[in-house]
């Protein structure tokens, strides 16, 4: 079991032994199914779900994503043999585990509490926590269990479920989000609501209805490429969505012994498995003098693997501190979106143009680049080319990509533009998915699709 998994389980049961402290007699109960929560009050299961994610994410998700799109390089042991393709289905394990086990059944455990005592805003907020998620699951491995994959979900838990197909997935994500939205709308009148026990947005409800339509976003402008529609359905969700920095869906992890980044973590205790500014992206950022490097990348500490600062080897303070956020979705990725739909919908340059440059200049801003820097970079970097929508979407592309550092989000970039080009760094081709791992292939082989690093394609990857 991992590091991060015990940590995880570490809050969930923190968050139970406060539960159970309300119980008047253990013989009053003796009858009560223990793996029954619904007496559990969603405010002890929202912050485990919440931090769940953020272990996952911050942890082999990103992990897998950066060192395929080569964001990092993969220096020695399991992820030397990662980066070269040298692929298990073994190597899943934990991932998988993670993200179903530890971070949506929980979530899916929050919904039925909230449904089940009317609490709106509880029950809008796991279904845009679940949407989040299957959208990354799906996008790492394609068709994925869902319709039975949790108890209480639909047709209900099974051992062995079935591998939904991932196209019609998707069309459930987008109903998850509607119908949490649909319900954030409707918690006025709701006697418990998220506070500080929300992580995420500390109760914010606006802001959450905001994550669930740049959830959406992210569903159209996958399916946008020779899709005109899909190119203006993001546009329509990304108008209802982030305004500012100030809306970004991230998780800032307290850095404390329960709740440090999964980065931090890592590099911690697995020193030069993994280094940074030999990965083909920061050898690009150093070769056009990008002011994020700094922002990124240690070089002084990334072959030692020491420490400096708060963190690590060669992921300086910002993505690598104890507590540093990992981010879900951001309001310069809307942005980049934002450039690329106007471009696929309608050729729209003009519009496109403005758009890209304020997604530099947001996502800048975020990191703390000086703003003269910033002019200087964007004057240097941010004019799209006009000779046609596919060279301006490839320049787009290349900053969102950089934008995107660490987010799984930047594999299914490269996957849906080519952009950055990226050489096999391994036998083959550069992966389009993930395999499964191999608990579902020993327990649940008659419902798992055949698959390789290549095919099936995910139904967007064209």
């Amino acid at each position: 079991m991992s590091l991060y998994k015990l940590k995880i389980f570490a809050i969930l049961g923190v968050a139970m032994i406060f539960a159970g402290s309300c119980k008047k007699s253990y013989f009053a109960n003796v009858n009560n199914n223990p793996n029954v929560v619904p007496t559990v009050a969603p405010n002890l299961v929202l912050p485990s779900a919440e931090i769940a994610l953020g272990f996952t994410q911050s942890g082999d998700f990103s992990r897998y994503a950066s060192l395929i799109s080569q964001q990092t390089f993969g220096a020695s042991n399991q992820s030397k043999s990662f980066y070269i393709y040298s692929i298990n289905a073994g190597t899943f394990e934990n991932g998988w585990g993670d993200i179903y086990t530890s971070t949506m059944e929980n979530i899916v455990t929050l919904r039925q509490i909230a449904d089940g005592k009317g609490f709106n805003a509880y029950s809008g907020v796991s279904r845009i926590l679940l949407a989040y998620c299957m959208q990354m699951v799906v996008d790492m491995w394609g068709k994925v269990p869902y319709s039975q994959a949790f108890s209480g979900n639909l047709t209900g838990g099974t051992i062995t479920p079935k591998f939904d197909d991932d196209k019609a997935l998707y069309d459930s994500i987008a109903l998850l989000v509607d119908n949490g939205i649909a319900r954030l709308n409707n918690a006025g009148s709701d006697v418990l609501v998220p506070g500080a026990d929300d992580v995420i947005y500390g109760g914010d409800l606006a802001k959450w209805a905001k994550f669930g339509h740049a959830v959406k976003a992210r569903l159209y402008i996958h399916q946008s490429k020779g899709t005109p529609a899909m190119a203006s359905n993001a546009l329509t969700e990304i108008a209802a969505s982030f305004s500012s920095n100030a809306d970004n869906a991230q998780y800032k992890f307290l850095g404390d012994g329960n709740t440090e980044n999964g980065w931090y973590q890592m590099l911690k205790d697995r020193q030069k498995y993994i280094s940074f500014t030999n990965s083909t992206m920061a050898l690009a950022m150093s070769a056009s003098n990008d002011p994020r490097y700094d922002v990124f990348f240690d070089p002084a500490n990334d072959a030692s693997g020491a420490g400096s600062g708060n963190h690590f080897g060669g992921l300086a303070d910002y993505y690598g501190a104890n507590d540093a956020p990992v981010e879900f979705i951001t309001y310069d990725e809307l942005l980049f979106m934002k450039a690329e739909a106007a471009l696929r919908a309608s050729s729209d340059y003009t519009n496109a143009q403005i758009y890209y440059r304020a997604a530099i200049n947001a996502n800048m801003t975020k990191l703390g680049v000086a703003p003269a820097d910033i002019t200087t970079y964007v004057a240097a970097n941010g004019t799209l080319p006009v000779t046609s929508v596919d060279a301006a979407v490839a320049k787009v592309a290349s900053q969102e990509f950089i934008g995107l550092f660490l987010n799984p989000e930047a594999w299914v970039l490269y996957r849906r533009t080519g952009v950055p080009a990226l050489s096999a760094t391994g036998p083959g081709a550069v992966p389009r998915r993930l395999i499964y791992p191999q608990s579902e292939y020993s327990l649940n082989a008659a419902n798992v699709p055949a698959s390789t690093l290549s095919t099936p394609a995910i139904f967007w990857d064209k």
